[in-house]
C-alpha cells in the first residue's frame, strides 16, 4: 500500500530506503516491462548526454571511474550511476566526481514515486529510475551508467547507450545469469545495439556474446583483436593502440590495467572530442575504494570487495606480485549465493591463515560454512562478524605482515568506516 505524498514529503533518505525495500514482493524480479513503462511516462528513456553502459562480471567500478575521470579531463560534465555502495547511499550517483546531497536523492524518489502509479518496482528499479532521473536533470554532457545484474534484464538497460561495454565475462549470479560462461556472456550482450559501439574486454569473448552482437549488428570491439597495449619495458607508461588512433606514452594507472584499456577503446570509439592529454589526466587520477586499497602499513592492510572466482585470481595474483616474500592472511566474509570453494581455490596458495567472518542478513552465511569449503589442512579460525575477524587477525600479524580483507561489499563495509577513521 502507498503511503500519502503528504506524508512521504517529511521522510528522510534512510526512511525512503526502508520503503523501498517493502514495495515489491521479490528482492530480485528479472525482466524490464515495468521499469520502462515508468520510464516512458516520466520521459527518461533518451537523454540528451552521451551515454557509456558498462557491464560485465568484475571490473565495471575501475572502467566507470576511468571513463568518469578522462571525461572531466577533458571540461566535461558528466553524471555516473553505480552499485551497491560501500557505506552511503548518495557514493551510487556523482556529478563531475562529486556525491550529490541526501535531500536530492529524496527529490528523485519523490518523482519516480509519483510517477510509477500502480506499477510496483523492487529496490535496485527503483533506485536505477531515481537515479536517471537526477543524472537528467543536471544535464551533464555524459553519463555513465553501471550494470547491476547481468545486462539483457538489468534495469539500467532501458537506456540505448551511445557506446556498450562488457569488462569480463565470469560466473557469478548462476541463479539468475546462467551456470556457464557462455550463458552468461549472453546475459552480459544484452546491453549492446544495433549500429552502435560494442566494446568487450574480456581476452576469451564467449562465442554467444560474439554471435549476439553480430545477430544485432553492433559494431564490435574486442581487446587483443580490435586494440591492445603495449607496456614500455623499465618505464612506467604504456602505448595504446585502439580502434580508431594510437595515443603513446600513457602513464600506468593504478586500477587494473586491462579496465583501462576497455575504457579507453570505448572513449576512441564515442563522439566526444578527448585528447591523449585528457587520457593521461584520467589515468592518473582515477581511484576507487575497496579494490586493492592500501589502508593501513605496519602491518599492510590491503581491502578488496572481489567476491567471484574471477576476481579472486586476480587477487591472487596482485598479491603474488607484490608480496611475494611477505607472510599473508585473510579475512574473508561471504553471501549465500556465492561461489563460495570456486573463488578461495586460487588463493590457498597464498593465504597462510584464513579469519573467516560470519555476515548477517537474509543472504549472509555463517562462518562455518566458509570453513567447510576450505581444505580440512587450511589453518582457519571463525568469528561472529568481520570486526571480530579483523581484531584477532591484526593482533596475531607481524608488522612485516598483509592482511587481505575481501570476499563481499559488505565485509568491506563493516571493516571501512571504523579502520579508515582510526588510520587518521
Amino acid at each position: 500500500m502507498k503511503t500519502s505524498p503528504e506524508v512521504q514529503a517529511q521522510w528522510s533518505l534512510q526512511q525512503w530506503l526502508e520503503y523501498l525495500e517493502s514495495i515489491h514482493h521479490r528482492p530480485i524480479d528479472m525482466g524490464l516491462d515495468r521499469v520502462r513503462l515508468v520510464a516512458e511516462k516520466l520521459k527518461l528513456l533518451h537523454p540528451k548526454a552521451t551515454v557509456f553502459t558498462v557491464g560485465g562480471t568484475n571490473g565495471k567500478g575501475s572502467t566507470v571511474r576511468y571513463l568518469e575521470q578522462i571525461c572531466l579531463a577533458a571540461g566535461l560534465s558528466v553524471a555516473t550511476y553505480t552499485s551497491p555502495h560501500m557505506l552511503r547511499y548518495t557514493e551510487r550517483v556523482r556529478l563531475n566526481g562529486n556525491e550529490l546531497p541526501e535531500r536530492e536523492h529524496v527529490r528523485a524518489f519523490s518523482a519516480i514515486e509519483e510517477g510509477r502509479g500502480d506499477t510496483s518496482l523492487t529496490y535496485f528499479e527503483f533506485g536505477t529510475l531515481a537515479a536517471i532521473w537526477l543524472c537528467q536533470q543536471h544535464l551533464p554532457h555524459v553519463i555513465i551508467l553501471e550494470v547491476g545484474l547481468g545486462g539483457r534484464f538489468d534495469a539500467v538497460n532501458i537506456i540505448d547507450a551511445d557506446v556498450s561495454l562488457v569488462t569480463s565475462v565470469g560466473v557469478d549470479h548462476i541463479e539468475f545469469l546462467g551456470s556457464d560462461r557462455e550463458q552468461i556472456g549472453f546475459e552480459k550482450a544484452g546491453i549492446y545495439r544495433a549500429k552502435k559501439p560494442a566494446i568487450c574486454g574480456d581476452t576469451s569473448p564467449p562465442i554467444k556474446l560474439i554471435n549476439y552482437a553480430k545477430e544485432i549488428g553492433a559494431d564490435l570491439c574486442c581487446v587483443g583483436v580490435d586494440f591492445n597495449a603495449a607496456r614500455q619495458p623499465d618505464t612506467a607508461y604504456f602505448d595504446f593502440h585502439g580502434p580508431r588512433t594510437d595515443w603513446q606514452n600513457l602513464p600506468m594507472p593504478s586500477l587494473p590495467f586491462a579496465n583501462a584499456l576497455t575504457a579507453l577503446a570505448a572513449i576512441q570509439l564515442s563522439n566526444l572530442n578527448i585528447s591523449a592529454e585528457h587520457v593521461s589526466i584520467g589515468l592518473v587520477k582515477a581511484q576507487l575504494p575497496g579494490r586493492f586499497e592500501l589502508i593501513r602499513a605496519n602491518p599492510t592492510v590491503i581491502f578488496d570487495v572481489g567476491h567471484n572466482p574471477h576476481a579472486a585470481q586476480y587477487l591472487a595474483q596482485t598479491l603474488q606480485d607484490k608480496f611475494a616474500n611477505k607472510r599473508i592472511v585473510a579475512v574473508c566474509g561471504m553471501l549465500k549465493d556465492k561461489e563460495h570453494r570456486a573463488t578461495l581455490e586460487p588463493l590457498l596458495a597464498v593465504i597462510e591463515h584464513w579469519y573467516l567472518a560470519s555476515l548477517s542478513g537474509v543472504r549472509g552465511i555463517p562462518a562455518q560454512t566458509l570453513r567447510e569449503s576450505l581444505p580440512a589442512t587450511a589453518k582457519a579460525d571463525c568469528f561472529s562478524d568481520p570486526i571480530a575477524a579483523f581484531t584477532q587477525a591484526e593482533a596475531d600479524a607481524g608488522i612485516d605482515d598483509v592482511i587481505v580483507c575481501f570476499g563481499s561489499f559488505l565485509t568491506i563495509a563493516a571493516l571501512y568506516e571504523q579502520l579508515t577513521q582510526s588510520s587518521d
